[in-house]
């Protein structure tokens, strides 16, 4: 891991911390072309440095943590590209290597989230907003093994086990931490409405399962509607005393036909939405699928 001890992070993130906001749609934004399964990882194989850039640029912004570009990256993915196990290594040392050349650059305390995103997202078809996969605990830990230990390998300050849409998962995830006794990780949840993870499972049933783990060190919500984040914040602070996460995406829906994201209403405005999650709770707020390094600049003014 990083120098950031587990005890040290939790008070660390019991402060008020700006993440960063979306990495593959602001890649988008500036002319990547992601119409593939890998997504924001496609850029780890064929532009390394617009993923640097993006880093960047949230930090300009105002973040104070970089979450890597490895969320849709898998052996299984990098494989059908025709990578072998020890280059989609490297591919995922890479991605905490960009965020980490990034904060250095922009200097002060800037902290690198290395994404463990769910085993949904490597299907490219919206499993990760559903959380039905068919798979054991014991599946999807086997899944997940070899990406953690690739990601711990390159020393990010903590993990970021995010958009995690069924128990199972969660489940799965807290199981592998306890054979990295040196890893933190904190837990964010994509929720389907004000009470559920998207499998079903309450969200204050899945906080306190996420919260059972001394080796998690915040708990909370991301690439959610931002409508639904206060009540979401409400029931996880009557369940835990861990610091909580708030970084949702604009409110849309995830089309995996079309492979793009369908909004709905309007453009929510992220400096006032914050100041509610803020008030809801939260420490450590920032955006998710949609969200660019403006909506990034509002919630760092509005501390």
């Amino acid at each position: 891991m990083g120098t950031v001890e587990a005890m040290d992070l939790t008070a660390r993130f019991r402060q008020d911390l700006v993440l960063d906001g979306g990495l593959a749609t602001e890649l988008e934004r500036r002319g990547a072309d992601l119409r593939d399964d890998l997504w924001s990882a496609r850029m780890l194989l064929e532009d390394p440095e617009r993923i640097r850039d993006v880093h960047a640029a949230y930090f300009s912004a105002g973040a104070e943590v970089a979450i890597t570009a490895s969320y849709q990256a898998s052996f299984e993915g990098f494989a059908r590209r025709g990578l072998d196990h020890g280059g989609t290594e490297r591919l995922l040392r890479l991605s905490v290597q960009l965020a980490r050349e990034a904060a250095d650059e922009a200097g002060g305390d800037r902290l690198v989230a290395a994404s463990v995103g769910p085993y949904g997202a490597t299907l490219a078809d919206g499993s990760e907003y559903v959380g039905r996969y068919g798979l054991s605990v014991g599946e999807l830990i086997e899944w997940h093994r070899p990406r953690l230990e690739a990601l711990l390998a390159a020393e990010p300050d903590v993990l970021a086990a995010e958009t995690i849409p069924a128990i199972e998962e969660t489940e799965a995830v807290l199981t592998l931490l306890e054979h990295y006794p040196g890893a933190s990780a904190w837990i964010a949840f994509s929720c389907r409405d004000e009470e559920h993870i998207s499998d079903g499972t309450r969200f204050s049933d899945a906080v306190a399962v996420a919260s059972s783990s001394p080796q998690v060190v915040a708990v909370g919500v991301n690439c959610t509607p931002p409508g639904f984040v206060p009540a979401l914040l409400t029931d996880a602070r009557s369940i835990t005393t861990l610091p909580l996460l708030a970084y949702p995406n604009l409110g849309s829906t995830w089309d995996a036909e079309t492979t793009t994201w369908r909004a709905e209403g309007p453009r929510p405005d992220f400096g006032a939405e914050s100041a509610r999650w803020r008030q809801g709770g939260a420490t450590i707020v920032g955006g998710c699928c949609g969200t660019t390094p403006e909506d990034i600049a509002a919630i760092a003014a509005g501390r």
